[in-house]
């Protein structure tokens, strides 16, 4: 993962673009979890939806780093 992208001249950090990315997949799979009924067994959805955001952007840094970096 590098520190900045360059989106028309203005340089914007890399984690927050990958944080739109991983809220964007968390609400598509936080809807999918709903149309099929997981959340009636679950007591605290914001926690879950937290931790599905949480766990969707740490897989996304994982992914974006170069091998030589870890």
């Amino acid at each position: 993962m590098i520190g900045e992208i360059s989106l028309f001249g203005v340089y914007v950090p890399a984690l927050l673009l990958l944080a739109v990315a991983a809220l964007a997949m968390a609400g598509l799979l936080s809807r999918i979890l709903q149309l099929a009924g997981f959340y009636r067994l679950i007591a605290y959805r914001p926690l879950v939806d937290l931790c599905l955001f949480m766990f969707i952007l740490g897989l996304l840094v994982h992914l974006t780093i170069p091998y030589g970096q870890k």
